[in-house]
């Protein structure tokens, strides 16, 4: 090696030299190294947050339905997503709600990996048969105490669910961003909202980037566990594009909402609101409220997804919920009062 290239070190230095004095600007942190797009929008895994996930066949149909579970004890936290979601819209949360209970996340017929005979058919009534289903077909006539909880669509079918009285072992029901008066006000304008999406991404990274960035999702690590399943690869465009076409179920979305005042009341279980704005209550809703038939919370610093948005807090409300009402495992068991899990309407 070439001396001359290096720089000369004096050869004098003792032991009892007084030290050089600190530069001023050695107890400042150095900055973390700035992470590019793609590594700050990369995808997370499913089971950073769920222990597994499963095919629910249904018998005597063509459909199989996707789930994902997580957590060993306590009663069912069974989630339904929104429309264009999946069930990884409740990840993030999940990893905290498994630590006391038990969590099924349900890919709704047309979403995530669910496959069935007709898509498109997202009308509630086919959308609540298919939910009995997956829970006939997971537990049997002895289901274990069950908290629906459901997200803008989703919300729509849990309350449908809960108002037909059939599943006996349902202890609670939260309804996540969805009332029955906004949302029939704003279908005017949801073709309108799909249509100015953007339609096109090339690759996943760029989707979650765009969905952080629009203000559609507010919480980076959710959409980077949750966008992806709301995507798929079309051959023939060369990108990824929406796996849901929403734009085509219009006849059915007003059938999400009409009457869900009323039945969300009727239903005969605790039940808990939680809206991301201040919403205008319905006179139905704003009675029942006084009357004490429901909790209402308003959660603040939130978009629609208030589960993807704030997941910590989210999770909170749930076990809260879970915890001032008493469900265990098994629900509250009457003496006396058993009857089957399943029962006719």
């Amino acid at each position: 090696m070439d001396s001359s290239h290096m720089t000369s070190l004096p050869e004098d230095i003792t032991d009892d030299q007084p030290p050089q004095p600190a530069s001023v600007f050695a107890s400042v942190p150095q900055r973390p190294p700035t992470k590019s797009s793609s590594e700050k929008y990369a995808p997370l895994d499913w089971s950073d947050y769920f222990d597994k996930e499963d095919d629910v066949a249904i018998p005597e149909s063509n459909d199989v339905f996707h789930v994902y579970m997580a957590g060993t004890e306590g009663p069912v936290v069974f989630c339904l997503h929104g429309g264009g979601y999946s069930g990884l819209s409740f990840s993030v949360s999940t990893g905290i709600i498994k630590e006391k209970a038990r969590v099924v996340s349900m890919d709704l017929r047309g979403h995530g990996k669910s496959v069935t005979d007709n898509d498109f058919d997202l009308s509630v009534e086919t959308m609540c048969n298919d939910v009995f289903a997956v829970m006939k077909e997971l537990y049997g006539d002895s289901p274990p105490a069950i908290i629906l909880v459901g997200h803008s669509m989703g919300g729509s079918v849990a309350v449908h669910v809960a108002a037909k009285r059939i599943l006996s072992t349902l202890a609670g029901l939260i309804v996540v961003d969805v009332v029955e008066g906004t949302a029939m006000a704003s279908l005017i304008h949801m073709q309108k909202i799909l249509s100015n999406r953007m339609q096109h991404f090339s690759s996943i990274e760029k989707a979650i980037e765009w969905s952080v960035r629009a203000g559609t999702l507010r919480n980076i690590d959710s959409a980077r566990v949750s966008v992806p399943a709301t995507l798929k690869y079309d051959d023939t465009k060369k990108c990824y594009v929406y796996r849901t076409e929403l734009e085509k179920t219009e006849q059915y979305w007003k059938g999400w909402y009409e009457g869900l005042s009323d039945k969300f009341l009727s239903s005969p279980v605790p039940k808990l609101l939680l809206l991301a704005g201040t919403d205008r209550l319905d006179k139905s809703l704003t009675i029942g409220q006084m009357q004490g038939k429901f909790q209402m919370i308003v959660v603040r610093h939130t978009g629609h997804a208030i589960q993807e948005d704030v997941p910590d807090e989210f999770a909170t409300l749930v076990l809260n919920f879970i915890s001032r009402n008493q469900i265990g495992p098994n629900g509250v068991v009457i003496p006396g009062l058993l009857k089957p899990a399943f029962s006719k309407p």
